[in-house]
């Protein structure tokens, strides 16, 4: 493709102004795309490597840390950065280019050609769909346990907490406003927006009266297990904690020791990986998330 081109900066070679305003405008439709298993942006993780556009075609080319990557997870991203692509009302195609992966030929191909995951690998075991679902809810239950340890460092009390239905909360500016019973508890709306934000998406709290938080499962919470919860909670943060580390380290040493943007900085916020918590059990660092019902 002919045409301005942007490195991951978002500087676009050449004229004219109206390209970089549109790679610009691309590059904030990118950084919506997630990888599924850290929940952190594409654009934030150094995945893109390079945007084009050519009147009102774009392509995009990207790079995972390594090149054995799940193949779902691609896919996913790949589609994903079609489709956020596509919703800006002059682009009339977008081409997606996955490179250095061990499936990079036939990704690119099926994403670009429409097809689905099952026709591009039909002897996946099992499909696209549903490995969304059980990402999202791992980050579901993620963040929950943020907006959680928000509320009881407020001083909310457990039994408040479980208690909380979806109409208690309202996000005003930097604010989060919880009201308990006529009473307003102000906390940070950063963990409790990220929150809302996931478990509106996933389906599990969309009406006002519904219970804001859940077990993993779904179901309420007692008081006096909240605590429990919590603590089971954060197997999910510690795994995409530890799962991020990984991939940043890959991505670093792909790139060389100053890192893909060369400033030598890592896209990572290496406090959030509470690696201090792990206590040997490797399930927590698998790609596999189960919780069983017991302690």
């Amino acid at each position: 493709m002919s045409g301005s081109s942007a490195d991951p900066t978002g500087d676009a070679g050449g004229d004219p102004t109206d390209n970089r305003d549109r790679i610009t405008a691309v590059r904030d439709r990118l950084d919506r795309v997630e990888d599924p298993e850290l929940a952190r942006s594409i654009v934030d993780l150094d995945y893109i490597d390079a945007i084009e556009v050519d009147g009102d075609r774009v392509e995009v080319r990207f790079t995972l840390p390594t090149a054995w990557c799940s193949p779902a997870f691609a896919w996913m991203m790949a589609t994903d950065a079609r489709d956020e692509v596509e919703t800006l009302d002059w682009v009339s195609e977008a081409r997606i280019e996955l490179c250095d992966h061990m499936h990079s030929k036939e990704i690119t191909t099926g994403v670009n050609a429409r097809d689905g995951f099952g026709e591009t690998f039909p002897d996946a075991d099992g499909d696209v769909a549903a490995v969304r679902a059980a990402i999202a809810d791992k980050a579901r239950v993620a963040r929950q346990r943020e907006a959680v340890q928000a509320l009881l460092d407020a001083g909310v009390d457990p039994e408040q907490v479980v208690a909380l239905e979806r109409a208690d909360v309202d996000i005003v500016g930097d604010e989060a406003h919880v009201d308990l019973d006529g009473l307003s508890v102000v906390v940070d709306a950063a963990p409790v927006a990220d929150y809302l934000d996931r478990v509106t998406t996933s389906g599990h709290v969309t009406a006002p009266d519904d219970t804001l938080f859940l077990t993993p499962e779904g179901d309420p919470i007692a008081a006096d297990r909240l605590d429990v919860v919590q603590k089971r909670s954060r197997l999910a943060t510690v795994n995409m904690g530890g799962q991020g580390a990984v991939c940043d380290a890959l991505h670093r040493a792909r790139h060389g020791p100053d890192g893909p943007d060369g400033s030598g900085t890592s896209p990572l916020d290496e406090s959030e990986f509470d690696r201090s918590t792990y206590d040997g059990d490797v399930d927590e660092f698998t790609s596999t998330w189960t919780l069983s019902t017991d302690d």
